[in-house]
């Protein structure tokens, strides 16, 4: 799975840098490195429903420092199958 964060400006401000510090956080503690590969992007066209994430084809929209690892098991796991 390609897992991208957008790091465009108003995703920026609304906190990016600490969503993706806690999915690499989660990848490493659930050894998933070999199966997850993640990426920061520049704008992901959903600037109002930021911080934006694209795992693979599907969007996981309004993720922040609070909600990240709640978002990565809800959202992202169950897409890995």
């Amino acid at each position: 799975m390609i897992l991208k964060v957008c790091v465009g400006s108003s995703c920026h401000l609304k906190g990016s840098y600490d969503v993706i510090d806690k999915f690499k956080s989660l990848i490493e503690s659930e050894k998933l490195g070999d199966k997850i590969d993640l990426r920061a992007c520049f704008c992901l066209n959903r600037c109002s429903d930021g911080v934006a994430v694209k795992a693979d084809d599907t969007y996981i929209l309004n993720v922040n420092g609070q909600n990240a690892e709640e978002k990565f098991r809800n959202e992202i796991l169950p897409l890995l199958g």
